[in-house]
């Protein structure tokens, strides 16, 4: 009986010896828990504040990418301004190079041409009548380049003055028609659309194989265009295109393409360049009492000036 209290008080000792032990191991099991959770999410934390201060510098960059896009679009427009105006200045001046050039070849030509006989032989002289005309033409061509300059500066009144004198001294050959050709542009610049289409006119019937009398085609064209006339635009542009000396020309191109608008249905937007009131009063060449028929083959419509342009009118 002894034998059996003891086992009994032996086994219960056990039992709650072995309880408090597992007790103490979960306690133990759950402060190492604890700490491993602990230690988790600090890790976590710093690793998210590093992440988020990555995020920031990665932002930053990014928008300082993005201003740089913005100064680097704003430099590219700025540059491809000059370039095109570079551009317009360049083949301006190779227009005028390429003039000047057809002018001296005229010249040396005319030079060339005057032989005489001395002694049974032909020899090449310059006379009286070769220098003087000679001379003559480095005037008009001098007086060319400066009334170029002057359009090309907006001196308007100032270049129509000296195409208007080149045009009366010279009256035939390629710098008469250069400089009649530019007479239209000047008055098509002012706003005098009336008179330009005079002038151009005058271009196309004086001057048939001259270059400018398919740009001054084109710029009838664009007029016509401008003041919806689409029947007298297709006209025009179908004489250009039935000119055998414009087929080489850029207006031949402008041409085709414009009608091939026009057949297609499309509007033809050319808007003819029309001056501010001021630039008008500025630019005033002709005086508004002209009818604006287009001129005979054989006479220049009289174009009165105005009194700050010039005392006389366009001779006959």
């Amino acid at each position: 009986m002894k034998r059996l209290i003891f086992g009994s008080l032996f086994c219960a000792f056990a039992l709650t010896a072995c309880s408090s032990v597992t007790l103490l191991r979960t306690k133990e099991m759950q402060a190492v828990g604890d700490d491993v959770k602990k230690d988790v999410r600090q890790e976590v934390a710093a690793s998210v504040e590093a992440n988020n201060a990555r995020m920031d510098s990665l932002q930053r960059i990014i928008d300082s990418l993005s201003l740089v896009q913005k100064r680097m679009k704003v430099e590219l427009a700025m540059l491809s301004s000059k370039i095109a105006d570079i551009s317009d200045k360049n083949d301006s001046h190779h227009e005028e190079l390429l003039y000047r050039l057809d002018m001296l070849l005229g010249k040396s030509d005319k030079i060339l041409s005057k032989k005489v006989v001395v002694g049974g032989q032909t020899e090449t002289v310059q006379a009286d009548s070769a220098v003087i005309s000679a001379e003559k033409m480095q005037a008009l061509d001098s007086l060319f380049t400066t009334a170029r300059a002057d359009y090309h500066k907006g001196e308007i009144k100032l270049a129509y003055s000296g195409f208007k004198q080149i045009y009366e001294e010279s009256k035939t050959g390629t710098i008469a028609s250069e400089a009649l050709y530019w007479m239209g542009v000047c008055l098509s610049d002012a706003g005098q659309t009336d008179k330009a289409k005079i002038v151009f006119a005058r271009e196309i019937k004086q001057f048939p194989e001259a270059s400018k009398s398919c740009a001054a085609l084109i710029k009838l064209a664009n007029i016509a265009g401008a003041e919806g006339d689409q029947k007298l635009q297709k006209q025009y542009l179908q004489k250009i295109l039935g000119t055998k000396g414009c087929s080489d020309s850029n207006e031949f191109l402008q041409a085709a393409e414009m009608l091939e608008t026009i057949l297609n249905g499309d509007t033809v937007e050319e808007p003819h360049p029309v001056a501010d009131s001021s630039a008008k009063a500025q630019t005033q060449i002709l005086d508004t009492d002209s009818t604006g028929a287009v001129p005979a083959a054989d006479t220049l419509p009289k174009v009165p000036v105005s009194d700050s342009f010039a005392t006389d009118s366009t001779a006959s």
